[in-house]
């Protein structure tokens, strides 16, 4: 859509060109399409001619990060290092691992190499109302634990669908195969699940193509 589009010219081309890009963070509800836009904004770069790799890594191995740009440094093609479901409690070691190699540290990455991160989050770690109410330097722990967020040049939120989005979101999946949908049986399947996203609509495409014999 639009805004793969946007982030495609702006920046994956722009890294896939040598030119300055910037690591990317995108955070917001669960099923909404956070990872799917940064696999189809790669592919939608090479299609287009551009040279652009995508390298997935773990959130667990975070700590082989430097292996890993030490190994992608023996080339120059243009990397993505993709981090998907990115999540920290308080006090994670490894929070300030990936902040050096955001902020250029000993285990940077190189320059043809950035990051792009999922989170639910959008700060990456949980926020409470004990680490305010702190009695020794609450604003500093605050401040220590949204850093590392402010490290990405670019955040992107995904949010909920509303009714009338997530309705449209399953409409363009079951019109193509001729089927028609009951909008307050989708809703309720909406709420059993927990939210509202393109991907709850696929599951409710799915369960109306088992119901007619057919295949999604």
């Amino acid at each position: 859509g639009l805004l793969q589009r946007w982030i495609r010219r702006r920046w994956s081309r722009a890294l896939a060109a040598s030119a300055a890009a910037h690591d990317i963070l995108l955070w917001g509800a669960r099923g909404t399409g956070k990872s799917a836009l940064v696999k189809s904004t790669t592919k939608a770069v090479q299609d287009a001619g551009g040279t652009l790799r995508l390298v997935e890594a773990s959130c667990d191995e975070i700590d082989s990060l430097p292996a890993l740009f030490a190994l992608l440094s023996r080339s120059d093609v243009p990397t993505l290092v993709f981090i998907d479901d990115i999540g920290f409690e308080q006090a994670d070691p490894r929070m300030r691992h990936i902040r050096s190699v955001l902020d250029g540290g000993i285990s940077a990455r190189p320059g043809h190499v950035r990051l792009y991160v999922t989170a639910n989050r959008r700060h990456i770690v949980p926020r409470n109302l004990e680490e305010q109410a702190s009695a020794i330097n609450p604003r500093d722990t605050v401040d220590d634990n949204l850093a590392l967020a402010d490290r990405f040049g670019l955040t992107l939120g995904f949010h909920p669908a509303d009714r009338d989005t997530y309705l449209a979101i399953l409409a363009s999946y079951v019109s193509p195969l001729g089927l028609a949908f009951d909008a307050e049986e989708a809703m309720a399947f909406a709420i059993r699940r927990g939210n509202r996203s393109g991907r709850t609509a696929l599951q409710y495409a799915a369960e109306l193509a088992g119901r007619a014999g057919i295949s999604l």
